[in-house]
């Protein structure tokens, strides 16, 4: 099977749905990938440009049918904090460490990591270790001005 477009979620008729794959989120910001199906097939997926495939998107194939994205859970810190004020300061401290956080309101979940579970406890925040899907805000993430934050090495200036 191939896909060469991918549907945003809720733009697509889930009575085309022929087949899921489940993802984690380092395999989901792809150009062209193999993905295996739960179905027990594979799918080419071959995109002209690179995307972040999103929970509950399809992959549109050749034959019409469409292969629904799943995120795959994994280990996650959810996050949340009594006052408010905490929760943003928290949510600051991420964003300028370059973290992909998803967002709830009162609680911000990112990928379990113990050195910032302890900056976040530090800050006056409280921790939880969940399984869940991981599906974070595109932000920097997102096309227009790609922000590579895996070759930065402190390489740009931070003011403050």
């Amino acid at each position: 099977m191939r896909a060469e477009n991918v549907l945003p979620a809720g733009s697509w008729n889930p009575a085309r749905e022929v087949d899921r794959v489940l993802i984690d989120f380092d395999r989901r910001h792809r150009r062209r990938i193999l993905l295996a199906t739960e179905g027990g097939s594979e799918v080419l997926l071959d995109l002209p440009l690179p995307a972040r495939l999103r929970h509950g998107d399809g992959l549109r194939l050749d034959t019409g049918g469409v292969v629904r994205v799943c995120a795959k859970p994994e280990a996650l810190l959810e996050i949340h904090a009594h006052d408010e004020g905490d929760l943003v300061r928290i949510a600051w401290h991420l964003g300028n460490r370059h973290l992909p956080v998803q967002l709830f309101g009162n609680r911000i979940r990112i990928r379990a990591d113990h050195v910032i579970e302890e900056m976040v406890e530090g800050l006056g925040g409280h921790v939880d270790t969940i399984e869940a899907p991981f599906d974070p805000e595109p932000g920097a993430y997102a096309g227009g001005h790609q922000h590579h934050h895996h070759d930065d090495d402190d390489g740009h200036h931070h003011h403050g």
